[in-house]
């Protein structure tokens, strides 16, 4: 009876051993797709949009209030420093200045005979006929008919600096009339009121411009100063414009809980195709590497189904090893028998568990590679990544590499092996 069922038993786990490694082993039914590896140029870029402005701008307001008697200038004209933009009426103002002229005449006069009243009580006050109090008082009249002078005349200073000044509006710099906001006749008010606003906006110079762009914060860090920048507009299509970085506001903007970091591009306009307020889309070049071996990323994501979790751990496990030095080879020859012979205790355990499994309808293929053995095989090096290709007798074997600059398509290969036109598997096909 005993004899009997170890038979029964050996039967089944036999049964169930086969059928194992026949789900788990090469399936010809599979064909595969290969990918060649190619040189090229390749980059990394962080993409975004952006306004582009003039790189100076003044906005001119009126220094006295008045009407708007002539505009000299119009839209995109040119303009040098000290030409004048618009001129204010100044009738009133003249009329003013009549009247200052007649205060301070009579200013003049007042003091010019207080001044000879003075020199005579002098005269008198040395021969003591007068007190000397009565000198004082009459020095004290002297001073304040001075000080009434000297401010009819200042008065009459500012009414000619807003005759001959403040009403002519002049170009502060060289540049270009962007906007006019003012037509004859209108009423201005001087900058010093609160309803001021400014007339004229100039451009100091539209043959360099800049573009704002807005960064998010888990990009910014890539952007540094004096970095290559292009760019594209929608409005020029077909042209591709360059610039460089300038430097990045460090003030955030925060909209529905985004944060993001305006960057300031400096570009050349020489040809003037480029308008202040054009929309454009951005690209900052993070990375870039030329004449490198480039491969298509499915090839580095690619991981064979027909091998299972032990044979794909026991290839990556070979291939590390020729990266390492004889003395790394060796350790980790050690760690990984080591590791071995920890687990053989419980290979049963586990197989029966891997057959329960398949029998009770789990599915092999979502079954986790063995990728913290990997780990403790080659050690949990940054940039590696692993291709799989097949050899000439028709065997899978997988190579390691490491990686550079990785784009949304491709990715930079790092190794001294001439791989240069040599295929690798990116996906099965059944």
């Amino acid at each position: 009876m005993i004899k009997k069922r170890f038979f029964t038993e050996l039967a089944c786990l036999t049964c169930i051993t086969l059928f194992s490694a026949a789900c788990s082993g090469n399936d010809s039914s599979v064909s595969y797709e290969f990918t060649t590896v190619r040189r090229g140029t390749l980059e990394r870029t962080v993409l975004s949009s952006g306004t582009i402005q003039p790189v100076s701008i003044v906005r001119i307001l009126p220094q006295m209030s008045g009407k708007v008697e002539k505009v000299y200038v119009e839209y995109n004209d040119i303009v040098q420093r000290g030409d004048i933009l618009a001129e204010l009426n100044t009738d009133m103002l003249r009329l003013r200045r009549d009247q200052q002229h007649a205060v301070v005449a009579r200013a003049r006069s007042n003091h010019r005979l207080q001044q000879q009243n003075y020199n005579s009580q002098l005269l008198l006050a040395e021969r003591n006929f007068i007190s000397e109090f009565e000198l004082l008082t009459s020095l004290t009249n002297l001073e304040n008919l001075e000080s009434e002078l000297r401010v009819a005349e200042a008065n009459l200073r500012v009414i000619e600096t807003e005759i001959n000044q403040y009403a002519f509006i002049t170009s502060p710099i060289d540049g270009i009339v962007l906007d006019r906001m003012i037509n004859e006749g209108d009423t201005v008010s001087d900058s010093s009121s609160g309803g001021a606003n400014s007339i004229f906006t100039l451009a100091e110079n539209l043959r360099e411009m800049q573009i704002e762009a807005s960064i998010g914060e888990l990009d910014v860090s890539s952007i540094y100063r004096g970095q290559a920048v292009r760019f594209t507009l929608e409005s020029l299509p077909g042209r591709r414009f360059a610039g460089v970085v300038e430097n990045y506001r460090m003030v955030p903007s925060i909209v529905n809980n985004v944060v993001s970091y305006t960057v300031i591009i400096r570009v050349d306009n020489h040809d003037g195709s480029l308008l202040p307020g054009m929309t454009c889309a951005v690209e900052f070049i993070v990375a870039r590497s030329e004449n490198a071996l480039l491969i298509s990323n499915a090839a580095l994501r690619y991981q064979p189904t027909g091998l299972n979790p032990e044979e794909i751990d026991e290839k990556i496990f070979y291939a590390g090893l020729d990266f390492m030095n004889e003395e790394q080879r060796a350790q980790a020859i050690i760690a990984r028998e080591q590791t071995l012979a920890e687990t053989a205790a419980n290979t049963d355990q586990n197989q029966r568990q891997s057959i329960i499994s398949i029998l009770t309808g789990g599915n092999r293929n979502s079954r986790p590679r063995a990728t913290q053995a990997q780990a403790r095989a080659i050690g949990d090096q940054e940039g590696i990544r692993y291709l799989w290709y097949m050899t000439e007798n028709g065997n899978l074997e997988v190579m390691q590499v490491r990686i550079g600059i990785v784009t949304g398509s491709a990715t930079e290969l790092l190794t001294a092996a001439d791989i240069e036109g040599r295929q690798f598997i990116s996906r099965e096909r059944l």
